[in-house]
């Protein structure tokens, strides 16, 4: 029944807009968790501590979701092994560490427009590894979509950034790129839940790790502070579930172009948590051509499709 519930495209069209949704609230409540932890700008460690424990507790829930569905206690397999290690590594160990060294040398902005090229560098890498078609409708609808984050960005102007900060941006887009096509590869082998699971957890004690090297330290004595943790867990637990079964049964480029509402809901979320101003041109506009791209990318004539 969770078979066909996830390879209806409706309910994945559905599904993938609630995990960029999710993923959303993750833009205005960490910088509340900063806050709350007292973390500083510059203080790197402490933030892989942070992304290191919201991981680790998000595997842990996937883990126990997991359990209670097997009914036993299930460990990793030994043809599992290679396949977490691969998307724990690449899509949260590597991902997050090159994230969170260039935000201390860049922009929100620069942040936000690089970021946006995982959809379009996933589109390439799906029709190198799955022969998904690279179409003109497809084409239009990435730049419309890129179009839209640029717009909320207001074009890239005022982005201060540097080629240091940049880069590492840019390799952390790429690694989510890479994430998108090893998670669809390996969801063929593994339960997609499992996978979730197990890769969150490998990926996490990587983050902590090197946090913890750094010097960062995290006081969980802080109630408000573990309270945005553990909601930026569940969040990461549901969507990482939800989005790795959704890349199972559908093209990668597909389902990846919907990461560019990300960055609208990010937006939106924060004028409502941290009483930014949300009230603009540039939302509605990019809302409507990342719409109109989502809608050119995933709705073609069936006889040219190529599920």
């Amino acid at each position: 029944m969770i078979k066909n519930l996830f390879q209806n495209r409706i309910f994945a069209y559905v599904a993938a807009v609630i995990c960029t949704l999710l993923w959303g609230t993750a833009f205005p409540l960490i910088k509340l968790g900063y806050a709350e932890f007292e973390v500083a700008n510059d203080d790197i460690g402490t933030k892989l501590v942070f992304a290191g424990a919201r991981f680790l507790i998000a595997g842990i829930m996937v883990y126990i979701f997991c359990c209670v569905r097997e009914r036993r206690v299930t460990l990793i397999k030994r043809d599992e092994l290679l396949p977490v290690l691969k998307l724990g590594l690449v899509q949260t160990a590597a991902q997050y560490l090159f994230t969170y060294i260039g935000i201390g040398y860049t922009s929100g902005t620069s942040t936000s427009i690089i970021t946006a090229c995982a959809s379009f560098i996933t589109v390439g890498l799906a029709a190198l590894f799955f022969k998904e078609k690279i179409t003109v409708t497809k084409v239009i609808g990435c730049a419309l979509g890129f179009a839209g984050v640029l717009a909320i960005n207001n074009f890239g102007f005022g982005a201060a950034g540097s080629l240091f900060g940049d880069g590492m941006i840019f390799c952390s887009t790429v690694c989510a790129a890479f994430g998108n096509i090893i998670a669809k590869k390996s969801a063929g082998r593994v339960d997609p839940v499992r996978l979730t699971a197990f890769q969150l957890i490998a990926g996490s004690l990587i983050l902590l790790a090197v946090g913890l090297i750094m010097g960062g330290r995290l006081n969980l004595m802080k109630f408000d502070g573990v309270m945005i943790l553990l909601w930026l867990a569940f969040v990461s637990a549901a969507a990482f579930t939800i989005w790795t079964g959704l890349l199972k049964y559908h093209p990668a480029g597909k389902i990846s172009v919907f990461n560019l509402l990300v960055p609208v809901f990010g937006t939106i979320l924060s004028g409502m948590i941290l009483h930014e101003n949300i009230l603009r041109a540039e939302t509605i506009f990019a809302l409507l051509m990342i719409s109109l791209g989502i809608f050119l990318v995933n709705f073609k004539k069936r006889s040219r499709e190529d599920d």
